[in-house]
């Protein structure tokens, strides 16, 4: 049972995150995806419904822990975003907490020239 409580709660945050947050063309929507394992990134164009770039820590298995990872998987998506034209994005955490993996992965971005 508390597993199921524990997901709708983050369903629920993510809810909450979510009509507030809106991605444009000029200022898309990273948004990002946790598993126990991965961590998975998007750049989003919501007006269109499209995936305008995407990067995940599954490319990158030599990296020393998952929170690394992460961070690698931020500089890979902004990498991609500048060479698609955008220098900024909304950042949308999806539910989870502004914490480990999650703050890695936008720590990443920032550092790599991604305005959040």
């Amino acid at each position: 049972m508390a597993v199921l409580q524990k997901r709708a709660q983050r369903e629920k945050r993510r809810a909450r995150i979510r009509r507030k947050l809106f991605g444009t063309v000029e200022r898309p929507r990273l948004s990002v995806y946790r598993s126990n394992t991965h961590v998975y990134a998007q750049l989003v164009d919501d007006l269109e419904g499209h995936t305008l770039a995407s990067a995940d820590s599954r490319q990158f298995q030599d990296a020393e822990n998952r929170t690394e990872a992460a961070k690698r998987v931020g500089e890979d998506i902004a990498r991609k975003a500048k060479e698609a034209g955008y220098e900024s994005a909304v950042f949308d955490r999806g539910g989870n907490k502004y914490h480990g993996r999650i703050a890695a992965l936008a720590e990443g971005a920032r550092e790599a020239g991604l305005e959040l």
